[in-house]
Order: structure tokens, then sequence, then C-alpha cells
């Protein structure tokens, strides 16, 4: 992670969990589309940002309570707590 003052969550995210599914699961089962994908680095879900129809993360976040997700887009490198409404490139 980058040299900066982190949430304790961000804080507590050793290793980050990538997908290799391409695809938001819960879109999938309605046969939606979503814009972006985010990885939830609690239980490895992969979801759809809030530029999605569906926002699917953020309604997995407000359920579960799962601080941080990753991007799960190629080249993308950053991690955001919900919680605390951080954000830290790694």
């Amino acid at each position: 992670m980058a040299d900066q003052q982190l949430c304790e969550h961000l804080l507590a995210i050793k290793t980050v969990k990538l997908s290799d599914d391409h695809v938001c699961e819960e879109c999938i089962k309605t046969n939606d589309e979503w814009v972006h994908l985010r990885t939830c680095q609690t239980c490895g879900v992969t979801l759809c940002c809030d530029d999605s129809p569906n926002k699917h993360m953020t309604k997995h976040y407000h359920a579960t309570h799962h601080p941080v997700i990753a991007s799960a887009e190629e080249g993308e490198r950053w991690l955001w707590c919900n919680a605390d409404q951080e954000f830290a490139d790694y």
C-alpha cells in the first residue's frame, strides 16, 4: 500500500483478493448488465459498481458491513473503504 495514513480497515488488508470471475454474480442471475466490477476483501464476492444500474456491491456492503472493496478491473490497483469513505492505491 502507498505510504499514507489509512483507516484500520485498509490497514487490515495484507493480501488483496482478486477475482478470476469477470462478471457480476447478481446481474447474471437477472440477465442485467454492469459497468465495472469490484471484489469484496472480506468474502471475495465480485459484484457491480455504483455506476452500474443495480449497484450490487454497495447493496452487499449495506447487507454485510464488509468494509473494503478492490477494483476488479484490469490495470486498476486500488481499494475503497465504505465504512470510512477512504481510498488507497496498492
